[in-house]
């Protein structure tokens, strides 16, 4: 293929999705890779003394060109998942890998590097310089630049092996998740379910041509089913479907198993990290997290546990104790849970999710979040028409400053379809970069899995799929604030992965908050915001089984990072046999034997959580402590807003997180706040 007709190749500013096909994608990659290979050799073979404008900046280019090129490509992968375009990105991922890898072990740029952070002219350099100066020599030696040949070949292969089987292991997930559904033609099976659930249902079995109403694995119809229905039977089918996805049980067993890949993962991250000198694969995870040692990092989870496990029991109790007395269940099985923690949420609070949908219509939601972000930041976001997006679904804004200056613009995917990864996430489109008077701004992708429009209503969100768009929007608003030029350290890029989910975990906070709800709510029909009884109870429920909340969170953050501890491909390590340990430790509910949670962790076996699960608590006390401010100033307190903005949200990855924390707080942070807002301190 001519590479002027590669649009890939030729494109600027925008990707343009309605033209992209899977036959671009290869040809693109290979020759992006060749070009910077090829300019590397001239650039270290020209050049005797190595500058930032004759070595690093060029480079920042070239990664800036690769990551634009892929970005696209990746992020089509995950919405509108297709075999052909999922054949051509796999295709790919080796050679970027071994591109990576290579660049990473390539001693004499290793050496130009080093010769530059030894010169005069770092000393000169500005903060954002010095950090990806600093950051690119600590990860030469994390890509095994100090091996001997043999090791450095053998590293090599792992990491395109890793990258093989990553993508394998999400690409069953999404298979298992897609194929699964339950045809429903008696109505009776239905109840308990709200309007809401069975509209969708009726809505997913017309576009599929089917009588009745069909309910399948997509989180909106899933955990519908899991709270509101009456029928156990029914219940326990979903759950089990749910529960086995991609493992060797349930209804579609060893279809698209991934235990193999499991094993192997843990394998070869365990073998990469001993070939770089690391004891074990959370030894390398920390090398670029604020946390130190594995034993700090297991000392604040234990310690969590210790202090939320108490708490969980007695949640756990009265829920056990309800359905029994109030409900005259026998026993609770796993797929009880949510059905009654649901009915006892009701008769203690006297409020549901399902209540509250009206109150938040997703176009009132998002207008009244981007007026939180104006009166907290400054700026104003506005609809953008006439954008090329992946989807019919997709929304595309823009984000300008108080001088009426463009800093960043997102595309927004918020409902849930067949072959979209599950989930919500914030990535990367453009990144922010200047050259010479050019300002590049950064473009980011925020995307949900939400219940769609059902007939002619907008689509109405829980009040948690209101905090998850606010989570996701922190992270978005983290990458597009940034003032840092340099793409390596600019938004969330170089930020340490246990500091990454400050800005989103921050952001949660303004769901609970009066004066801010008076801004996101606005029924549907009548426009009014949330009443005040209403808002009473959501925050009397706010804490409903914190404990047992907290204690699943930290089943998952030990399980992730013991696992990658302990792991001993010499031993027939048992993955089950560690949770069931951990479970015995921490959990107060024991799922059923054939519950295979680990086949479908992507977190941690696909995404970039693997032995940093534990990020999510450890951001979260920053966040909690970084909100304690404004609840002290006033939460749309503007001075407070733009020291936030000023000290977090635009120094990106440029300095050290702790750093910037005690800039904006004044001290370092304590656990408190966290306790606090999550009830488990009288």
């Amino acid at each position: 293929m001519n590479t002027e007709d590669n649009p890939l190749l030729s494109m600027s500013g925008l990707p343009p999705f309605s033209r992209l096909r899977p036959e671009h994608v290869v040809p693109a990659i290979e020759h992006i890779i060749a070009d910077n290979l090829k300019q590397v050799d001239t650039m270290l073979a020209a050049n005797s003394h190595y500058t930032w404008e004759n070595l690093v900046q060029p480079l920042e280019d070239m990664d800036e060109r690769l990551d634009r090129v892929w970005s696209p490509v990746s992020h089509m992968n995950s919405v509108v998942n297709t075999e052909a375009l999922r054949e051509t990105h796999n295709d790919c991922l080796p050679k970027l890998s071994h591109y990576g890898t290579a660049m990473g072990q390539n001693v004499t740029l290793f050496n130009a590097y080093r010769s530059i952070a030894d010169s005069d002219e770092y000393q000169k350099m500005d903060i954002a310089q010095k950090k990806i100066i600093d950051n690119a020599l600590r990860d030469f030696h994390l890509s095994g630049v100090d091996l001997p040949e043999d090791k450095k070949a053998r590293f090599k292969t792992i990491q395109e092996e890793l990258s093989n089987l990553t993508s394998k292991y999400e690409n069953n997930l999404l298979d298992a998740t897609n194929t699964w559904q339950k045809i429903i033609t008696d109505e009776a099976v239905l109840s308990g379910l709200p309007e809401s659930a069975r509209a969708l249902a009726k809505q997913t079995a017309e576009q599929k041509e089917i009588d009745g109403w069909v309910f399948n694995l997509e989180f909106p119809s899933y955990i519908a089913v899991m709270t509101y229905a009456d029928d156990q039977t029914l219940r326990k089918e979903v759950y089990t479907a749910y529960a086995t996805r991609a493992s060797d049980q349930g209804p579609h067993a060893k279809q698209w198993d991934n235990s193999p890949l499991m094993e192997d993962i843990l394998r070869l991250r365990q073998e990469s990290a001993q070939l770089l000198g690391f004891d074990n694969y959370p030894q390398r995870s920390l090398a670029t997290k604020m946390a130190a040692t594995t034993t700090q990092v297991l000392d604040f989870l234990n310690d969590l546990a210790v202090r939320s496990l108490p708490i969980a029991k007695k949640d756990y109790n009265e829920l056990e104790t309800f359905a029994r007395d109030e409900c005259n269940a026998t026993m609770l099985d796993t797929w009880d849970i949510a059905y009654y923690s649901e009915k006892l949420r009701q008769k203690k609070y006297n409020i549901t999710q399902e209540e509250l949908k009206p109150y938040f219509p997703d176009d009132h939601v998002i207008g009244g979040m981007f007026k939180v972000v104006g009166r907290l930041y400054g700026i104003t976001i506005k609809a953008v028409e006439g954008i090329d997006t992946w989807h019919d679904d997709v929304r595309f804004y823009e984000i300008r400053d108080n001088k009426n200056e463009l800093c960043g613009q997102f595309y927004l995917d918020l409902y849930a379809r067949p072959h979209k990864r599950g989930g919500a996430w914030m990535d990367e489109c453009i990144s922010r970069q200047r050259r010479g008077q050019e300002l590049q701004t950064p473009v980011a992708y925020l995307t949900c899995n939400f219940s769609p429009p059902i007939g002619d209503d907008p689509a109405l969100l829980t009040h948690d799929e209101v905090v998850t768009l606010f989570h996701e929007f922190g992270h978005g608003l983290h990458h597009m604030l940034t003032k840092i030029d340099y793409p390596a350290v600019a938004g969330t890029s170089g930020v340490a992965w246990d500091a990454v989910e400050l800005p989103s975990q921050f952001m949660e906070n303004w769901c609970w908050q009066r004066e801010a709800l008076d801004l996101i709510s606005g029924h549907y029909q009548t426009g009014k915001p949330l009443p005040q009884d209403m808002y009473e109870k959501l925050l009397a429920a706010r804490n409903f089984q914190a404990g047992m909340q907290m204690v699943r969170q930290l089943e998952f953050a030990l399980f992730d990072f013991r696992l990658h501890m302990e792991y001993d491909p010499d031993d027939k390590f048992d993955i089950y046999g560690l949770l069931d340990e951990i479970r015995d430790q921490v959990a107060v509910i024991k799922p059923p034997s054939f519950n295979r949670f680990a086949h479908g962790f992507s977190h941690i076996f696909a995404g970039g959580y693997a032995a940093g699960y534990y990020s999510y608590k450890w951001a979260e006390v920053l966040s909690a402590d970084a909100f304690s401010k404004f609840e002290e100033k006033g939460i749309f307190d503007s001075e407070t807003g733009k020291h936030f903005l000023q000290t977090i949200l635009e120094q990106g990855g440029s300095r050290e997180p702790m750093e910037l924390f005690v800039e904006f707080r004044g001290r370092e942070p304590t656990i408190d706040a966290l306790l606090r807002h999550n009830g488990l301190v009288a």
